[in-house]
C-alpha cells in the first residue's frame, strides 16, 4: 500500500503537530523524560578559587519551568546552609525576581564550565510590593539561591567552582 502525496503531507502535518503538543505540554511541565535529570534535592559544594575551601549548600532542585518559576516564593524562609539549585538547558542571559518572596536572597549565577559567573543580593520585596520590579541579571547554566549574606560569609565569589551531587539531601554526600 502506497500513500499518494495528498495523504503524505496530511501525515507529516499531524506528525508535526503531535510534536508541537508533545514540546509545548513537557515545558509546561506535563510530563518528564526518562533521561531528564528530573531531581528534587541535592547538594552544592562551592569550592573557593582562591582558598581551596568548601562551602555545602543542601538544595532543592528546580529543573523544569515551572519549578523555576515559583522558585522559593512558596516558602516563609531558608536556613542557613540550604538553598534552591535552578536548571536551565543551556548557559544563557537570565533574569531573577523576587516574586511573591518573604525574605532576602543571594542568587549565584553559575556557568556551562561549572564557575560562579557572579554574585548578587537582593532585597525581600516590601508590604504590598509584588517584587517584580527587584531583578537581578546574569549569564547562567545554573543558579544558586541562598540566604542574603550567605554567599560573601562563605566567600563565595566569581570564578569559584560549583559541583552538585544530585538525590540527596546529606551534607556529608558534599562532592568536592
Amino acid at each position: 500500500m502506497q500513500l499518494d502525496r495528498t495523504q503524505a503531507g496530511r501525515a507529516a502535518v499531524v506528525l508535526v503537530l503531535v510534536v508541537l503538543v508533545a514540546a509545548v505540554v513537557y515545558q509546561l511541565g506535563g510530563f518528564a523524560l526518562p533521561w531528564a535529570t528530573n531531581h528534587e534535592v541535592g547538594v552544592v559544594a562551592v569550592t573557593d578559587a582562591e582558598t581551596g575551601e568548601t562551602t555545602c549548600v543542601v538544595v532543592e532542585v528546580a529543573d523544569r519551568r515551572p519549578e523555576r518559576i515559583t522558585g522559593l516564593s512558596d516558602h516563609e524562609s531558608l536556613a542557613n546552609g540550604s538553598g534552591m539549585w535552578f536548571v536551565h538547558p543551556r548557559e544563557e542571559n537570565v533574569t531573577y525576581v523576587m516574586r511573591d518572596m518573604d525574605f532576602a536572597l543571594d542568587i549565584v549565577y553559575v556557568g556551562a564550565d561549572g564557575r560562579v559567573n557572579s554574585v548578587t543580593s537582593l532585597r525581600a520585596p516590601e508590604p504590598g510590593e509584588d517584587g517584580e520590579s527587584i531583578r537581578a541579571p546574569g549569564r547562567a547554566k545554573w543558579v544558586l539561591e541562598v540566604p542574603r549574606g550567605y554567599a560573601a560569609a562563605n566567600g563565595i565569589d566569581a570564578g569559584d567552582r560549583v559541583n552538585v551531587t544530585y538525590g540527596t539531601a546529606n551534607r556529608t554526600d558534599c562532592p568536592k
